[in-house]
């Protein structure tokens, strides 16, 4: 009889803490969410942010390790993105993100540059031009000849000595950069303005300097 007492006393000491023991147990064996769960969670959080919501972000859930992955539109929305990964049950986060503010300003350095290199090329174009354009009058004549600052200084000889108003003139013909400057003497101011004109018809002169005199009375 004794130990029948003994052993209800025993069993009814035993009850709580079998109690507790069970209900530890029963705490223990909730599964904590899956990784589906644990994915769903993390993409709804992302997908109903202000600054995430229209980038396109991937979140992968394995043995509560989280991987995201995707594009966001600046650095800060990297660091957001992780901040919302961080739910109960996530082991660790792996933040792969690509921002694209960096490639934004990659871009517009590059546009920078190959601008800046199209107006140089540019400047170089048109100095090229400039220097073919020169040259074009320096090569060509009507005839075909090379004109050159020799060819000038022939041509108004060639017409000096052909005029008779001019036969009786001493005119030294110099010619640089297809500008003809007349020295020496006429003898008459009529001569003078005959040699003025004709080293002007002369194809490639661009100026004439009179530097003649007069040498009658």
């Amino acid at each position: 009889m004794k130990l029948s007492i003994i052993t209800t006393v025993a069993l009814l000491a035993a009850g709580p803490v079998a109690g507790q023991a069970a209900a530890q147990t029963s705490a223990a064996t909730q599964v904590r969410a899956t990784d589906e769960q644990l994915s769903a969670e993390i993409a709804t959080k992302i997908a109903n942010h202000e600054t995430l919501k229209a980038d396109a972000v991937k979140v992968n859930v394995k043995n509560g390790v989280v991987t995201l992955s995707g594009v966001v539109g600046k650095d800060v929305d990297k660091t957001t993105a992780e901040q919302l990964a961080r739910v109960d049950g996530v082991v660790r986060v792996e933040n792969n993100l690509k921002s694209r503010e960096k490639a934004t300003d990659a871009v517009a350095g590059t546009a920078g540059t190959v601008a800046s290199k199209t107006k140089e090329g540019a400047e170089k174009t048109v100095d090229a031009s400039k220097k073919v354009a020169g040259k074009t009058k320096e090569v060509f004549s009507k005839s075909g000849e090379k004109i050159t600052d020799g060819w000038i200084t022939s041509r108004i000889k060639t017409k000096f000595m052909a005029d008779d108003t001019l036969q009786a003139s001493a005119i030294n013909v110099d010619t640089r950069d297809h500008v003809v400057t007349l020295k020496g003497a006429v003898p008459t101011e009529a001569a003078r303005m005959k040699a003025m004109d004709l080293a002007k018809e002369v194809e490639g002169v661009d100026r004439v300097v009179d530097s003649l005199k007069v040498t009658s009375k």
